[in-house]
C-alpha cells in the first residue's frame, strides 16, 4: 500500500505533478500551449521510455495520477471517486452516482421524477449496462442482451446524404424504421423492436509452440421484427458497454498530444497509421478530437452520456431533448405514447443538473492503484510488451493538461495505454459500418487501465467490442491490420513469455 509521506513526496497529494511524466516522439513538446519551457523539457525526460526495465518506474503504480484510489480491491474497486477531489465534489460525486443508478419509469408515474423511460429501450439505468461501473458483457444462453447491443444504419445513396455525413452533421443515416440502436425492451402497451441472438463459431489457432486456442467468432441475427423488415442494406454493429474508469483523465489528455502521435499515410514506415477521429462540435460548429466510443466518435464524457441517455434509455435530456428517444417516424405507436417531461420540474426528462451531476461522476472514477509493478514477471512482461510493438498503439503514458476542465485531473501522469486514435484493426474485427470519420474497418485504441480487473468487477471476462474474446489471451489473437505483426510476435513467443505478457495485462 503506497503511504502518504510517499504520495508527499511524488507531489502527488497537491492535484498537481511536481516531479515528471512520459514523452512523444517529438521532444520539445512545442504543441503543448499550456506548459511553460521548463515543464516541456521536464514533461519530455519522464514520458520517454525507461532506460532500465528491470523496475518499476517511478510512480508507475498510481496509474490515474492523484486521482488514484488505494482502497481494497474486490468487485467495487471501479465505483470509488477520483482520490483527490474535494469533500464537496465528492458530494457533487455521490449525487451522479444516484442518478448513474436510478431506474427510470414509464410515464406516467407517481415516481415523477422518475418518469420518461423508453418507449423503447435497451436499460433501465446506466448501471444497468454499466454494472458496477465496470465491462458489459455478451448474453449468455437464454440471457437478454442489455449491456449488449445492436447499432443500425445504412449507407447515403445521394450527394445530399453524402454532403451531410460529411459536414459531421450526423455520424450515420438511421435505418428507415428501426433507427440507430436496436431496442429489445420497450415500456407496458408498447411492442419492442424484437430479439436479438446471438452465435458462435469456433475456430483454432496454432501458436508457434504447437499450443491450440479456440477462438470464438460471433454471428447476429434480430428476429420477431415488431415493425416491419429492415432494410436490405442495413449496416449492424454490436457494441458492449465499456468500463468507466478513468474516462475524465483521458478527457484531460491534451489535444495536441493526440495530433503529435497521428500518422494517417504511415511516414514512419512502421506500418502502424493511427488517424484522429473527428466529430461536429454543435457548440461552435467546428469539427473537433472524438475521444470516446469503440470508435471515438463522441467529443466528450458529457456528450457520451447525453447520447446514452437517449439511445440506450429514452431520456431527454438538455443535450439531446428526444422525449421519445430512438423511436422513428414508421413506429407510430411509439410517439403515442406519453412523455415523461414535467414542466414544473424542466423542459426535459431529465433536466438541469442531471447532466451535470451524472458527467461529474463519470469524470470521476477513479482508477485502482497498479497490482505488483515491480514483480519480476510482470516487468519481463512489460519489456516484451514494448518489444513486440504493443505500445505503438496503447500508448502507455502522458501528462495531462494544465488547462483541463477538471482541476483535480490537471497536469497530472497518467498510464492509459492508448494512444485516443483509429486503426484498422483487419478483417476479423471489421463491422464494416462506417460511422462518423471512422471506417468500417477502424476502431479506436481500447485504453487498457483496469483491465486486469475485469473479472474482479464484472464477475466474468469478455473484451473486444463485441466482448467475443473470453481471455486476454484471445484479444491479443484476434489483433489484425496495423496490429498483425505484433500479434504474430506473441503467437511466436514461447509459452514462459507469452504468460509474462499476460501477466503484465493483468497488473494493469
Amino acid at each position: 500500500m503506497l503511504t502518504k509521506k510517499i504520495l508527499l513526496k511524488a507531489g502527488l497529494l497537491g492535484g498537481s505533478l511536481l516531479l515528471v511524466p512520459a514523452a512523444l516522439a517529438d521532444a520539445d513538446l512545442a504543441h503543448r500551449d499550456d506548459l511553460s519551457p521548463r515543464d516541456r523539457a521536464r514533461v519530455a525526460r519522464v514520458l520517454a521510455d525507461p532506460d532500465d526495465w528491470s523496475t518499476a518506474e517511478p510512480f508507475e503504480p498510481m496509474q490515474g495520477g492523484a486521482a488514484t484510489h488505494t482502497k481494497r480491491v474486490n468487485a467495487n474497486a471501479f465505483s470509488f471517486p477520483s482520490a483527490n477531489i474535494s469533500f464537496e465534489e465528492q458530494q457533487t460525486f455521490a449525487l451522479g452516482n444516484g442518478l448513474f443508478r436510478k431506474f427510470w419509469v414509464a410515464s406516467p408515474s407517481s415516481t415523477q421524477a422518475s418518469d420518461g423511460l423508453g418507449p423503447l429501450y435497451n436499460a433501465r439505468s446506466c448501471q444497468g449496462c454499466h454494472l458496477k461501473d465496470g465491462r458489459g458483457h455478451p448474453p449468455a444462453q437464454g440471457e437478454e442482451p442489455v449491456s449488449l447491443f445492436l447499432r443500425l444504419s445504412v449507407p447515403p445513396k445521394t450527394e445530399e446524404e453524402r454532403a451531410h455525413l460529411a459536414g459531421g452533421h450526423a455520424l450515420v443515416l438511421p435505418e428507415p424504421t428501426y433507427g440507430t440502436q436496436f431496442q429489445t425492451f420497450a415500456v407496458t402497451g408498447l411492442a419492442a423492436e424484437g430479439r436479438l441472438e446471438v452465435s458462435y463459431t469456433e475456430r483454432p489457432v496454432v501458436l508457434g509452440d504447437g499450443t491450440r486456442v479456440m477462438l470464438r467468432e460471433p454471428s447476429y441475427t434480430v428476429s420477431d421484427l415488431a415493425y416491419g423488415p429492415m432494410a436490405g442494406d442495413v449496416m449492424m454493429s454490436p457494441r458492449v458497454a465499456p468500463q468507466m474508469v478513468g474516462l475524465g483523465l483521458l478527457e484531460a489528455i491534451h489535444p495536441g498530444d493526440i495530433e503529435a502521435m497521428a500518422d494517417p499515410d504511415d511516414a514512419d514506415g512502421d506500418g502502424i497509421s493511427g488517424r484522429v477521429s473527428r466529430v461536429l462540435d454543435p457548440e461552435t460548429g467546428e469539427m473537433t478530437i472524438g475521444r470516446f466510443g469503440w470508435k471515438a466518435s463522441e467529443r466528450s464524457v458529457r456528450s457520451q452520456s447525453a447520447g446514452a441517455f437517449a439511445g440506450d434509455i429514452g431520456i431527454s435530456t438538455p443535450d439531446v431533448p428526444r422525449d421519445h428517444g430512438d423511436c422513428m417516424p414508421a413506429q407510430t405507436a411509439c410517439f403515442e405514447m406519453p412523455s415523461g417531461t414535467q414542466p414544473r420540474l424542466g423542459d426535459t426528462e431529465a433536466p438541469d443538473p442531471v447532466m451535470d451531476l451524472v458527467t461529474f461522476y463519470s469524470q470521476n472514477l477513479a482508477l485502482p492503484a497498479r497490482r505488483n509493478p515491480g514483480d519480476p514477471q510482470v516487468l519481463a512482461g512489460k519489456k516484451i510488451f514494448h518489444d513486440l510493438g504493443c505500445a505503438s498503439c496503447h500508448r502507455p503514458k502522458y501528462v495531462t493538461s494544465r488547462k483541463a476542465e477538471v482541476p483535480a485531473h490537471r497536469f497530472q501522469l497518467i498510464w492509459p495505454y492508448t494512444d485516443m486514435l483509429l486503426h484498422d484493426m483487419g478483417e476479423g474485427l471489421a463491422d464494416n459500418r462506417p460511422a462518423g470519420t471512422a471506417t468500417g474497418r477502424e476502431w479506436r485504441t481500447a485504453p487498457l487501465w483496469g483491465i486486469g480487473l475485469t473479472e474482479t468487477v464484472s464477475g466474468q471476462q469478455s473484451y473486444l467490442h463485441d466482448g467475443r474474446a473470453r481471455t486476454l489471451e484471445e484479444a491479443v489473437l484476434w489483433h489484425a491490420g496495423e496490429a498483425e505483426a505484433a500479434r504474430d510476435g506473441y503467437a511466436a513467443l514461447e509459452k514462459r513469455d507469452r504468460d509474462a505478457l499476460i501477466r503484465f495485462l493483468e497488473s494493469l
